[in-house]
């Protein structure tokens, strides 16, 4: 069985899910992928523990703290590869980038390989379940693009203004890639 609940903060309504110890899923309302890794249906419970919890860490994340990841249970659903990139994800500094050709060598390293295909690291990170806590909006293009992020390019400048990235190499893009 999976709980939901919601939780108002300054880039709108999330969705907070559960399987009732670990957290599986946080989405921003009308997000790409919403909810797409909970197969069955989800039953409100708003006081279970890893909400009180996940719910107290975003509260600190939006007034300006730097809490950590480890600090909170978490259980998204997914494939190996997925977890492997997502665990990377986990792995950047609050209010640093990274790119998806970083992350692919990463991965390529990890895999024992030679090289790994950017698309498939910006597949994993569009469908990261855990948003804002799993940082795939510490994630750019090559050149600077805040593409391929699933809650929109604003709400990814936005997050990264709030952590103090220097955006000014940073742009928008022409057409929207959201993975």
């Amino acid at each position: 069985m999976y709980y939901s609940t919601k939780h108002l903060t300054p880039v709108g309504t999330l969705t907070l899910a559960s399987d009732g110890e670990d957290l599986v899923g946080l989405w921003i309302e009308g997000q790409k992928y919403f909810g797409d890794t909970i197969p069955d249906k989800m039953t409100e419970k708003n006081e279970l523990p890893i909400f009180v919890s996940t719910k107290r860490w975003l509260d600190r994340y939006f007034s300006g703290e730097k809490p950590l990841v480890s600090e909170l249970s978490l259980r998204p659903h997914g494939g190996e590869f997925r977890q492997e990139v997502w665990d990377i994800l986990c792995e950047i500094p609050y209010g640093e980038v990274i790119t998806y050709g970083e992350i692919a060598k990463k991965m390529a390293n990890r895999l024992g390989k030679e090289r790994m295909s950017s698309q498939a690291v910006g597949g994993a990170v569009g469908h990261n379940p855990i948003s804002i806590i799993i940082p795939c909006h510490r994630v750019v293009g090559t050149s600077g693009n805040l593409t391929g992020y699933a809650g929109g390019v604003g709400t990814k400048a936005m997050l990264l203004e709030h952590e103090g990235v220097d955006m000014s190499a940073l742009f928008f893009p022409k057409k929207s890639s959201a993975l």
